[in-house]
């Protein structure tokens, strides 16, 4: 009985001995993947960290002896480069500031002109009528009586109020100026071609005091205003505001008087 039961386990015994020897698949795989360097990688491998180490250290000496190294002729050559550089540089920086204080200058004095012009602009505009204007003055209406009045009456308070010096003068809604005139007609006056009736309204910007003096004065325009019928107002504004315009006409006969010409 024990004959038959002895190759079995010789059998066995033979099977686990082949599995033994035989190498595993995931041994087989880890060995397929390791890193052999050979002799002559490993070599330049420290050759490469080798020449990096004196690349690093020669950059380093050179930045350390770009000085130290030069002669004494060379550094004076550079001493005097750097010195003419700056003084390159500093006259540059002079000739810009003055050119910016030229500027400023000049900017200045054009804005100064300006305002100047306009100053003078505003002044002929009122003047000459072709700007509103206010300011203190005097308000005089003028009714008429039984007696018609004539356009010599009303000349004579113009320039009443011109005389006492009135900058803007406005008749009736008709601004007034030196080129104004005043005519009889049928109806009434006629003022710069257009017809006027009673009341008569004036408004004169000025010195209120002087004007109202200039025309209350005994034997003045007003006093003769009265004397034939007619009655007369003279109220002092503190401001007054005439909106009356006049459009000059080109002239056609008179012209500037050229400037004289440096000889």
């Amino acid at each position: 009985m024990t004959q038959p039961d002895e190759p079995t386990e010789r059998q066995a015994t033979g099977e686990d001995e082949v599995l033994a020897a035989e190498p595993s698949a995931w041994a087989t795989l880890r060995s397929g993947l390791a890193l052999r360097p050979t002799k002559a990688q490993f070599l330049a491998g420290v050759l490469c960290a080798l020449l990096g180490f004196a690349l690093v250290v020669q950059v380093k000496l050179n930045q350390s002896t770009d000085l130290s190294g030069l002669s004494q002729q060379e550094l004076v050559r550079i001493l005097d480069e750097v010195t003419q550089r700056t003084d390159d540089l500093d006259e540059q920086a002079a000739e810009l500031r003055a050119q910016r204080a030229e500027l400023v200058t000049g900017t200045a004095t054009q804005r100064a002109a300006q305002i100047a012009a306009a100053a003078r602009a505003e002044a002929q505009g009122i003047l000459a009528g072709r700007l509103p204007a206010e300011g203190p003055g005097v308000a005089v209406t003028l009714r008429e009586g039984s007696t018609r009045l004539t356009a010599a009456q009303l000349v004579d308070v113009l320039e009443s109020l011109r005389n006492a010096g009135a900058e803007a003068i406005d008749l009736s809604g008709r601004r007034v100026t030196a080129s104004t005139y005043i005519l009889d007609t049928v109806d009434g006056v006629e003022v710069d071609g257009v017809s006027l009736t009673a009341p008569y309204r004036w408004l004169a910007i000025g010195d209120p005091d002087t004007l109202r003096t200039a025309l209350e004065m005994p034997g003045g325009a007003m006093a003769a205003i009265r004397n034939v019928g007619a009655t007369t107002d003279v109220a002092a504004r503190d401001v007054l505001t005439i909106d009356s315009v006049r459009t000059l006409s080109t002239p056609r006969f008179a012209t500037p008087v050229p400037s004289p010409t440096a000889s």
